[in-house]
């Protein structure tokens, strides 16, 4: 039944009804309808009837009307009645009037239906009225107040829904938002407030905060949050104040957050509820941004070890999931040179350090300790739980802040030379026994008489106190002969600083001894051997051809001293590495080692590329965990990584682990596909040359249907092709193209004609025009004379998306023109319509016409009014299309 025929039947049962002595509309109701009035007009009660009213009068009729259906519909159709009456202010105010009169109805289903249409009629208001702010304040933000306080649980959460949507928009005023809405939550918070009402309210009022001036929040919001965050009666509400803890810090600042916020969350961490504290666990980062990088360290720190100690599970559980998080709040994008764009990709401000500054920078750490206390350097190296600068101590003088700007400064300047002497030497063999000469324990106490045993000082633990000056010294002479070696200048530095600290170590009588020299060159000053620049004259060749056993264990002992880093507690890195523990993925959390990799590069980023040493024992762990999902996670990241690390330790240690990703699961391998363009420009050219060999293996997959992967394959080739010749281009990625556009896949192949294009561009913007020929006369013999139509079209769209600059038309008419001709009178439609295509939008537009000397000059006019009275419509549509309009996708007819 149409819609004016069933209108008509019911105005006619009306009719009927109002015969049978029934005067009165509101026994009707719009329920005896039945299942069919979805498809009347909502406001049809406005259309003129027997009651001789005006659709105004009847909307106040059926509005109020003592039939809870009618008062339902009618508070549904608020948007349509507004449009009906938009256009006449008088009306306009009628209408409102009414509708805050409806707000006051006793039905709370009328009062749920009317705040579901607050937002929309408010954004019609918005967009079509000039006084909106005026006419939204005045009428509708009271019914959203007012709702608030609803005793309908239905009808506060709507009001609440609706109250963010309106936030969201834009649409409530500030005035509004501390006159009416403010007061309202701070009324439903206070301490008498009922429990329903309060929690509701807390939770909308967190929501909220995020939506507000700094100023709000801390004239009006603050003081109340922190008396909530301490309630004692209920637990939901200290939940809520947990979870959106760092809201409230982000929006007040810094100044605020120490003062009045942190005693809050140090109580909040420490509550008697497992669940407010695993809360507190998981927003730590964000609280910790808004803190200063002393209370980070000294206050925050201790807080966060305590959580990840915790008894419970899932706050431990939370913690670790946090800490990586956390530790990225102590980065400091000056002393790492990395910025994040907008996009959130890295971007490196410097150039690559070489690692001898890295060991420079944490001895010059290690030396300022050294020049405080004699055993400071020691706890540092040794234990640094225990009263070391790391310990949980309220520890607020920082002794090496100052130095450690002096040394950042120090390293920007540094020379950025790199020898490849510490990657790329053989295995050196196994000198432990001669390091205990090294190593020995030599502390301030022992100078003293006071001795410990062995045993207490392990030989692998490193400290420039625990080496003797003539030790060192001994070792300085053995570097002398290789001093043109960046490296080994790098290293005589790091061994002076050494010195330095043994010296302090060492008796002084007022008179100079043969352990106290003031320089590595000073010690020869009494001897009978040649200077430093004679010696090493003597000797360079000889040392380069056969370097001696003592030479050796010199290199061997230097290159792997145990490096301290600064940036961060060391306790929270120490935390983070035990995330690849076995034992944590029983006790904690079975997924545990995929935060690990997840957080690392931030991890990695905060402590520097001077600090990689920290952290590459655990990168190669989560390389080769079982769960292929956390070497998926790794695999996804691994180009962040190596900008972060520079090209030196991209090479030495990332590479073979991408190898290795290279041969995985097709699930681990798409990780490092998707940024395969990321790695690859990162590396020298002729480590980026080993890659041309193994990207003929993306094209076998795990399983043949999974299109996705050779469709990303494309994608990279695309941007990989200007990080090669010409000729490798040629010679590798050619044939990859070519057999990925004759994939079963549409997606693949389309993209596929793309990377074929981007190929010929590379050999004639290279000056190779043999090859590009020779690619020419190859797709001309593998597409244009394809026995299947789809390589027809293949070639077909090749010549459209052939841009100018690709090739020179010349070379275009001359050697891709004639086979595209040929293809105008092909039997199959879908072919004829690219060449219609390709002639009018690409050849013709480009000026393949008026080509100087183009012999087919005549050919190609003829072929496009040919086209033009084509049989298919398609084919004619696309043979007359104005070159100058936009051209239509016809990726679907590949």
């Amino acid at each position: 039944m149409s819609f004016p025929s069933y209108f008509l039947s019911i105005i006619s049962g009306l009719s009927l009804y109002f015969e049978d002595g029934h005067d009165d509309m509101d026994d009707f109701g719009f329920e005896n309808y039945g299942s069919e009035c979805e498809g009347i007009r909502i406001t049809a009660f406005l259309d003129a009837g027997q009651d001789n009213l005006t659709p105004l009068g009847r909307l106040e009729k059926y509005a109020f009307s003592e039939n809870l259906f009618n008062r339902e519909i009618v508070a549904r159709g608020l948007l349509d009645v507004l449009r009906e009456f938009s256009d006449n202010e008088n009306d306009f105010i009628s209408v409102m009037e009414t509708v805050a009169r409806m707000s006051e109805d006793g039905e709370p289903t009328v009062r749920a239906e009317l705040m579901e249409q607050i937002p929309n009629i408010a954004m019609f208001l918005h967009e079509s009225r000039p006084n909106f702010p005026a006419a939204f304040s005045r009428y509708l933000v009271p019914i959203v107040v007012l709702y608030l306080t609803d005793p309908n649980n239905q009808v506060r959460k709507t009001s609440q829904a609706a109250l963010l949507v309106l936030l969201e928009q834009g649409l409530i005023s500030k005035a509004d938002m501390e006159t009416k809405v403010c007061p309202v939550l701070l009324e439903l918070t206070e301490p008498s407030s009922d429990d329903d009402y309060k929690s509701e309210a807390v939770a909308i009022m967190c929501k909220l905060v995020t939506m507000l001036s700094k100023d709000t929040v801390e004239r009006l919001l603050l003081m109340r949050f922190c008396e909530l965050c301490s309630d004692a009666r209920l637990f939901q509400v200290r939940k809520v104040c947990a979870a959106n803890f760092g809201e409230f810090c982000s929006i007040v600042g810094q100044e605020a957050t120490e003062k009045l916020l942190m005693p809050k969350f140090f109580d909040l961490c420490s509550d008697s509820l497992w669940g407010i504290r695993k809360a507190c666990a998981e927003c730590f980062m964000v609280v910790s941004n808004c803190t200063s990088p002393e209370v980070r360290r000294t206050k925050l720190s201790p807080l966060f070890i305590n959580l990840i100690s915790d008894q419970s599970r899932w706050v431990r559980q939370g913690a670790f999931q946090s800490l990586g998080r956390f530790i990225s709040t102590f980065a400091n994008p000056s002393g790492t040179g990395l910025h994040f764009r907008e996009d959130g990709t890295l971007l490196d401000g410097r150039a690559t350090p070489s690692p001898e500054r890295s060991l420079m920078a944490d001895l010059e750490y290690a030396h300022a300790f050294g020049n405080n206390s004699t055993t400071a350097a020691s706890e540092t190296r040794g234990n640094p739980t225990s009263g070391g600068p790391y310990s949980n101590t309220n520890n607020n003088n920082d002794p090496t802040a100052t130095e450690n700007d002096k040394n950042q400064k120090d390293m920007e300047q540094a020379d950025e030379n790199f020898n490849s002497f510490n990657y790329w030497r053989p295995p050196l063999p196994d000198i432990s026994g001669e390091l205990e000469m090294l190593t020995g324990p030599t502390t301030g106490e022992e100078v003293e008489g006071e001795e410990e045993d062995e045993e207490e000082c392990p030989v692998s633990t490193y400290s420039p106190a625990k080496a003797t000056s003539d030790q060192i010294q001994k070792v300085l002479d053995c570097l002398q002969p290789h001093m043109d070696d960046p490296d080994v200048q790098a290293q005589v530095q790091v061994l002076s600083a050494a010195l330095k600290v043994a010296q302090l170590d060492s008796p002084t009588d007022g008179s100079p001894t043969e352990d106290q020299p003031s320089s590595p060159t000073e010690g020869h000053a009494d001897s009978d051997s040649p200077p430093p620049e004679t010696k090493t004259a003597e000797v360079q060749v000889e040392s380069e051809q056969n370097p001696t056993e003592e030479e050796q264990m010199c290199f061997h002992y230097v290159t792997s001293l145990p490096l301290v880093q600064n940036v961060i507690p060391q306790q929270l890195l120490d935390q983070y590495l035990s995330m690849t523990d076995p034992d944590r993925a029983q006790t904690v959390d079975t997924e545990i080692a995929k935060h690990c990799a997840f957080s690392l590069p931030g991890v990695a980023l905060t402590l520097g590329r001077q600090n990689w040493h920290c952290l590459k024992d655990t990168y190669e762990t989560l390389a080769t965990d079982v769960q292929w999902k956390v070497r998926r996670t790794l695999a996804f990241s691994i180009h962040e990584l190596a900008v972060i690390l520079g090209d030196q330790l991209t090479a030495a240690d990332l590479v073979p682990i991408f190898n290795g990703f290279l041969k995985d699961l097709d699930e681990v391998r798409i990780g490092v596909l998707k940024h395969l363009f990321d790695f690859l420009k990162l590396l020298h050219a002729e480590k980026r040359r080993e890659y041309l060999y193994q990207l003929q293996e993306f094209m076998v997959t795990d399983n043949s249907r999974n299109w996705r992967f050779r469709y990303e394959l494309a994608e990279q080739l695309i941007l990989i092709i200007e990080l090669y010749s010409h000729y490798d281009v040629y010679d590798y990625l050619r044939q990859i193209a070519l057999t990925l556009c004759s994939d079963k896949v549409s997606q693949v192949r389309w993209i596929s004609y793309k990377l074929v294009v981007e190929i010929l561009q590379k050999l004639y913007a290279s000056g190779a025009n043999d090859l590009g020929l020779n690619f020419i006369n190859e797709l001309i013999v593998r597409f244009c004379h394809c026995n299947k139509w789809v390589g027809r079209q293949a070639f077909a769209f090749i010549c459209q998306v052939i841009e100018e600059d690709c090739m020179p038309m010349d070379q275009f008419a001359q050697h891709l023109l004639p086979s595209l001709l040929s293809l105008s009178s092909d039997s199959v439609a879908n072919v004829r319509v690219l060449v219609a295509k390709a002639l009018r939008q690409s050849v013709m537009e480009k000026g393949g016409q008026a080509a100087p000397g183009c012999p087919f000059s005549d050919e190609l006019e003829e072929t496009v009014m040919a086209l033009q009275t084509d049989k298919d419509r398609d084919v004619r549509f696309f043979a007359t299309l104005d070159p100058n309009k936009a051209l239509m996708d016809t990726a679907p007819l590949i």
